[in-house]
């Protein structure tokens, strides 16, 4: 039963292997402990697409996905989308952060993010940084 939903930075940080720390506390999970959700999967996507070493990236986050199982964006996480977009209408810029927010709620875990100041409004969200263990 997962845990903890990966946000987009941590998942380039476990592809990356660096800072070491992360993949540290990845490694003291358990098999089924940590996800990530298809919309952290469709960035990542992106990042390939968009990068100068496409071969190099794809089998960097082929082997991400291998260890990370991708969460599909379900009904449950479309209906505890509305309340968390509805909680912070006036940001207009992240509407990718709130899909996984939504989507880290529906499934009760815990999302893990550098970038705790962009998600610390959304409402039933808990927050971890491994950066800070």
């Amino acid at each position: 039963m997962p845990r903890y939903m990966l946000d987009t930075n941590m998942c380039i940080y476990l592809m990356k292997n660096q800072p070491e720390q992360v993949a540290k506390r990845f490694a003291q999970c358990y098999t089924g402990e940590v996800v990530m959700s298809a919309i952290t999967y469709a960035e990542l996507e992106y990042g390939v697409a968009a990068c100068a070493s496409p071969a190099r990236a794809r089998r960097n986050l082929a082997a991400l996905i291998d260890d990370i199982p991708v969460a599909p964006f379900d009904v449950a996480a479309a209906q505890a989308y509305g309340p968390v977009r509805d909680a912070t209408r006036e940001r207009k810029k992240d509407h990718l952060d709130k899909l996984i927010a939504a989507h880290a709620v529906s499934l009760d875990v815990a999302l893990v993010t550098n970038n705790e100041r962009d998600f610390v409004s959304y409402p039933g969200l808990r927050l971890e940084n491994w950066l800070n263990d």
